[in-house]
């Protein structure tokens, strides 16, 4: 019988068997636990394929099209979609009619609408009002859900646009711009947008529906070689704005137009359409800083398969395969439609409806009153960089001048005749409308005999005045020394300016108005017509009206001093000769019909240039500047006129009228007299030359020589210098204390003898009137009288003795006589005895000053009409070039003078 397994056998065997179990369970278990990892990465791997493609975008990819019927991954299905549900659910009700509305308020018009609202109507937006911020393309799912969102871009002054697409769907990008380059044109007045066009694919370039714009210069196809030259225009246009428009600190023309009420230059959208390929190196950099600085300054660049990368705004579009697309603008989980192409005799059909509205409104005459501002903006520029202002019209859009640093002086020609008159009232009155009195001064001559600029000054019948002018000159085609003295007066503030900015440690008047923000720095504007009068003749005034213009035209333009010179015809100034420097600085030209190198040498653009027109420079006259503008007519009622007037009642009160300058007027005698100094006694001779109008007077203290003559042949001007001298010295002494010895010695003296006694008598003092037969015995006692006052100083009580016609006493004076008055002449002035007259000639003067006098007993003389030859004698060594000038005389005073002075004979008349 077989022994069963031992006690120990058997716990050896339950031993086993559960370590078996053990094992058996641990491996079920790591089984399991692998299987539900394997589930478990399964299921993640595939939520996350689902969150990453999306749920329409793993129905359309094969690969990933099984995850969403597998059973087992039910699971991750059902979380994906209730994310969605829950992310875009309740979004999906509300989100695209909210984007609807946003887009109808920042795309009005046809850059919103669909296209059969829009399409074949011309757009009426001018840019003086709200611009659209967004421009429709199509419209955006997120997966396949429903309602399609609408999709659009920024482009005009807020982003470049570049847009890449593939093969397969060049065709759909191409269509895609010439759809938004449609909108556009539809959207905006024709001229307000001007598109350019270059393929590097085809010589007429892509969207041929466009074309019909061509045919009055909104569209420009560029040859695909031609790139550079596009890119250099482009440039070129940047730097013009910057340098001519954007002078008064604005930051960019969409700034300046928020502050001037409307648009100044118009939209440039560059569409450059490219193979995918790099760009060359060059061009690549500098389309690099088109974009940069193009938005700015109203250059948009549309890129269509152009690589390049930039640090400016840029929205993007990216297109598929299949024809749809992805924007910057809606992000990748969007999937883009474009709109679908526009037929093309449709496009066709709207592009030559806007060709005909451009063409009719560039033949459309525009008026005056459309240069200046809207009412609100008057006034309200600054002048910080320089001065701007619409001047004309080029088809149809207001065309700027500049007078800035760049450009900082113009020079106006035209034949008489041509319309230079029109051209400078129409400059003054756009920039006065524009700038305030206290950001723009004018000083206006006219040499030519005329009176265009008189009626900035107060007159009459119109009592209004141009609260910029300061100084209005007219009638000046013989004072020349009047034109010299604006220029001296325009060197002596650029050298106040210079020492004030000097004193703040800066260079040009922008800075020193930060620096003196208190300080009154006006920029002023010289604006001098027929200029050439000035340096009409070989003398000393030309000299020096040659050398102050030259300093003022090199050094004004960092003070603000700019000048506007205006002629016929340049070329015959001798003064200029062999002085380029002067007119390198005149950098802006302006040539009206027939003008003659007034413009560069070889361009000739004035030649077929017509009535009312003028060609616009800011390039020194070469002739990639020229641009033709059409100026308005200025001289009809209630143009220039209601400038004044609206300017008058805003600025005028306060302020200081302008001095107006007539050279065809005398200057009245009380007028000048309340501007002789009182710091002693001083006798008023006339007018001088300046741009204060300052009273030129001889001063007669107790000194030795201080004896006044007037030398002129007839007494008509001669009693008038004479009586405002006597009667001026009567008027500024005290009461009383001066006598008035007169002495009428020919019969036309007689009258203006008795009314200076009046004045005498009428100023408190006491006068005496001697005929010709008593002359002799009151000089003689007069003579006498100056011997006891040279040993009795206490004595002396003052003495004008007023001779008419002093060379006619030479019959009646003998021997005794003519001592007595040469005793007079050399020792009566430091007794306080003054002979005050006139000589018919300067030889009969010279005569005279012999044996016992001299020359230099008369300190002072005024000529009248007697040639500078004849005065010789009276100033040895000194040439004198006069010539006789109806109501001009020529002063000089030995005491203040070191040449004579042309001065303007006062008249006696109360009215």
């Amino acid at each position: 019988m077989a022994r069963g397994p031992s006690r120990r056998q058997q716990r050896i065997t339950a031993a086993f068997d559960a370590l078996c179990a053990t094992m058996a369970r641990a491996l079920g278990a790591a089984e399991g636990a692998r299987d539900a990892t394997v589930r478990a990465h399964a299921e993640a791997m595939a939520e996350m394929w689902l969150r990453t493609e999306g749920l329409d975008g793993a129905q359309a990819d094969p690969a990933l099209r099984g995850l969403l019927t597998n059973p087992r991954l039910a699971g991750p299905l059902e979380r994906v979609r209730a994310d969605r549900a829950a992310a875009f659910g309740e979004w999906l009700d509300t989100g695209p009619e909210q984007l609807a509305g946003i887009l109808a308020e920042a795309a009005p018009d046809a850059a919103g609408r669909e296209p059969d609202q829009w399409l074949g109507q011309v757009g009426k937006i001018d840019g003086a009002g709200p611009v659209p911020a967004l421009w429709s393309i199509g419209t955006g799912r997120i997966g396949g859900a429903e309602p399609r969102l609408p999709v659009a871009v920024p482009l005009l002054d807020e982003s470049h646009l570049q847009i890449t697409s593939t093969h397969d769907s060049r065709a759909r990008a191409e269509a895609l711009v010439e759809n938004l380059l449609l909108r556009v044109m539809s959207s905006f007045r024709p001229g307000v947008v001007h598109l350019h066009v270059w393929d590097v694919g085809q010589f007429t370039g892509s969207m041929p529906g466009l074309y019909p714009l061509t045919r009055t210069g909104l569209l420009t196809v560029h040859d695909p070689s031609m790139l550079a030259q596009l890119l250099e225009e482009l440039s070129d246009r940047i730097r013009r704005v910057h340098t001519r428009v954007l002078v008064d600190g604005h930051p960019s023309l969409r700034a300046m137009a928020e502050t001037a009420g409307g648009r100044t230059e118009p939209w440039v959208v560059a569409v450059l359409v490219g193979n995918r390929a790099a760009l060359k190196d060059d061009e690549h950099r500098q389309l690099q800083r088109v974009a940069r600085g193009g938005l700015a300054c109203g250059v948009q660049l549309v890129l269509l398969d152009v690589p390049m990368t930039v640090n400016a705004p840029v929205e993007t579009i990216r297109f598929d395969d299949s024809g749809t697309a992805s924007t910057s603008m809606t992000g990748q989980y969007v999937t883009v439609e474009p709109d679908p192409p526009l037929p093309t005799t449709e496009v066709t059909r709207a592009c030559h409806a806007i060709a005909d509205e451009h063409e009719r409104w560039r033949s459309r005459i525009g008026t005056f009153a459309d240069l200046l501002p809207s009412p609100a903006q008057w006034g309200g520029m600054r002048s910080v960089s320089g001065l701007h202002a619409p001047i004309g019209f080029a088809d149809g859009l207001p065309v700027q001048m500049a007078l800035a640093d760049s450009a900082p002086h113009a020079l106006i020609g035209g034949p008489s005749g041509s319309g230079k008159t029109n051209l400078l009232l129409t400059m003054i009155s756009s920039m006065a409308a524009r700038y305030g009195p206290d950001e723009l001064e004018f000083y206006l001559l006219d040499f030519k005999e005329g009176v265009s600029f008189a009626q900035f000054a107060p007159g009459r019948r119109d009592l209004t005045w141009l609260p910029h002018a300061r100084l209005v000159g007219v009638n000046i085609n013989t004072d020349r020394e009047f034109g010299l003295a604006l220029l001296q007066f325009l060197s002596d503030e650029m050298r106040r300016r210079a020492e004030a900015a000097k004193s703040h440690e800066v260079t040009k008047l922008e800075e020193l108005r930060e620096a003196d923000p208190d300080g009154r720095w006006p920029r002023i504007v010289a604006v001098v017509d027929e200029f050439q009068y000035l340096f009409a003749e070989r003398d000393a005034v030309t000299r020096q009206a040659t050398l102050l213009l030259e300093d003022v035209a090199r050094r004004g333009r960092s003070q603000g001093i700019h000048l506007v010179l205006a002629s016929q015809d340049v070329s015959g100034i001798e003064a200029f000769w062999g002085r380029p420097a002067i007119f390198e600085q005149f950098v802006l030209r302006i040539a009206l019909p027939r003008a003659r190198r007034v413009l560069a040498e070889l361009n000739d653009a004035t030649l077929g240039l017509p009535r009312w027109h003028a060609v616009l420079n800011h390039e020194s006259g070469i002739s990639h500047g020229n641009e033709v503008v059409r100026i308005p007519d200025a001289t009809g009622k209630g143009s220039v006129d209601e400038v004044q007037r609206t300017l008058h009642e805003t600025y005028a009160e306060g302020r200081a009228e302008p001095r107006l300058f007539d050279g065809s007027r005398s200057p009245r005698f009380a007028d000048l007299l309340a501007g002789l100094p009182e710091d002693g006694p001083n006798a008023l001779v006339g007018q001088c030359i300046d741009v204060a109008g300052s009273a030129a007077a001889v001063a007669l203290p107790d000194a030795p020589g201080r004896n006044l003559a007037v030398f002129a042949s007839v007494g008509r001007e001669a009693v008038r210098v004479l009586g405002a001298a006597a009667a001026s010295l009567a008027g500024r002494h005290p009461r009383g204390e001066l006598d008035v010895v007169i002495a009428p010695l020919v019969a036309e003296a007689a009258e203006p003898a008795r009314r200076l006694a009046e004045r005498v008598v009428a100023a408190g003092q006491r006068a005496e009137t001697v005929a010709l037969d008593g002359l002799r015995a009151r000089v003689v006692a007069l003579a006498g009288d100056v011997g006891d006052r040279l040993g009795d100083a206490a004595a002396r009580r003052p003495v004008a003795v007023v001779l008419y016609a002093a060379d006619a006493a030479d019959t009646v004076l003998e021997r005794e006589g003519t001592e007595a008055l040469r005793k007079l002449l050399r020792f009566g002035p430091e007794t306080g005895v003054h002979v005050l007259g006139w000589w018919r000639s300067p030889a009969r003067l010279k005569a005279l000053l012999t044996m016992g006098a001299s020359p230099d007993d008369v300190g002072a003389w005024v000529a009248l009409d007697v040639q500078g030859s004849e005065l010789q004698p009276l100033v040895p060594g000194m040439m004198i070039p006069w010539s006789p000038r109806p109501g001009r005389a020529l002063l000089f005073d030995r005491a203040q003078h070191a040449q004579p002075e042309v001065v303007i004979v006062p008249s006696l008349e109360e009215t």
